[in-house]
């Protein structure tokens, strides 16, 4: 027996009854086995090592340029997936598809966070971060061929927000671990930047969840998990979840749409859009990867897939280089 099938084995004879298991894992295109890896760790390896995994680390969480110490993309990623694993681990899920699913599950967003989300969707009519996820792993690296990651972690990815829920356990987990993850740090790094502090908190949310993020977390994973537990459901008690969607208003009110926020997202948002309208009169100016794009996909949607995939240094950068004089 191999060590692929040696762990496919012990999915078998460990995991929950209703938790994925990696030997009926399907792909898009269908590959030869790996003689190492299950399939859904595959697909964790093949987004770790993908460029657009690692601009993440560039991009925009909340805070434009705040500083080495607040979250970035990449780092909300990280914090989502360890989250979700804890969970996955506790409830006898497949640890391995939630890991590459959390990890994967921003892998498409744009330059300053949801400011670059919102500038997109004006200029076409339609755009949403989970969609666009969705279409960097099926059709950017490896040469274009696409991640071709399984159809598991494709469907988490696409459905981590929205109105459908994941089919999988593990992706339901990863869509909560997502809310968990950037109402805890959000308000964490807010408390950082002196937007907001633990006294500004709700009643509800400080007698139910408390008023530190680590103490807001816990409680929270403890629920999912006290909730859940030998169950084919992820489910949280209505006591604490009517007061983690007060937390998440107030994070709205106090943070997300904050005045000291919203006059730097606006830059942002006339940063994207302009290096849009730029592409768009000019496809010539695109990289070779998204020039050959658009012969497939057409011109608009490889301008949205290359302004999409770049990092806030290099949005500015761009944007420099064509919009202000050289001094």
């Amino acid at each position: 027996m191999g060590i692929r099938e040696f762990i496919e084995e012990n999915e078998q004879k460990n995991l929950a009854p209703w938790a994925k298991k990696s030997a009926a894992a399907v792909r898009g295109a269908d590959e030869e086995p790996d003689g190492l890896r299950t399939a859904y760790q595959r697909d964790r390896d093949r987004i770790i090592h993908s460029m657009a995994f690692r601009k993440l680390k560039h991009k925009t969480q909340v805070y434009l340029n705040p500083g080495d110490h607040y979250r970035t993309r990449l780092t909300h990623s990280m914090e989502v997936s360890q989250i979700a694993r804890t969970i996955a681990r506790a409830l006898r899920l497949n640890e391995d598809l939630t890991e590459a699913a959390a990890l994967g599950h921003d892998i498409g967003h744009t330059p300053f966070g949801h400011a670059g989300e919102r500038a997109i969707n004006a200029y076409t009519g339609h755009f949403k971060h989970n969609e666009q996820s969705l279409r960097v792993v099926k059709y950017y690296g490896r040469d274009g061929r696409g991640l071709n990651l399984t159809l598991d972690v494709q469907d988490a990815i696409v459905n981590h927000t929205g109105d459908v829920l994941p089919k999988t356990l593990e992706g339901q987990i990863v869509r909560r671990c997502d809310r968990i993850a950037y109402l805890c740090h959000d308000f964490d790094d807010g408390c950082k930047v002196g937007i907001i502090g633990p006294e500004k908190l709700p009643g509800i949310v400080a007698m139910r969840l408390g008023t530190q993020p680590s103490q807001i977390l816990d409680i929270l994973v403890r629920n999912v998990v006290e909730n859940s537990i030998g169950k084919p459901v992820i489910a949280m008690d209505k006591y604490y979840e009517a007061a983690m969607d007060e937390f998440r208003c107030f994070m709205f009110d106090y943070v997300y749409c904050s005045p000291e926020l919203t006059q730097e997202h606006r830059k942002a948002e006339h940063v994207v859009t302009t290096l849009l309208d730029l592409y768009m009169k000019q496809p010539e100016m695109l990289p070779r990867e998204y020039a050959e794009a658009a012969k497939t996909f057409g011109k608009e949607q490889a301008v949205v897939d290359f302004v999409a995939s770049l990092t806030d240094a290099a949005a500015v950068q761009l944007f420099s280089r064509y919009f202000l004089p050289v001094i």
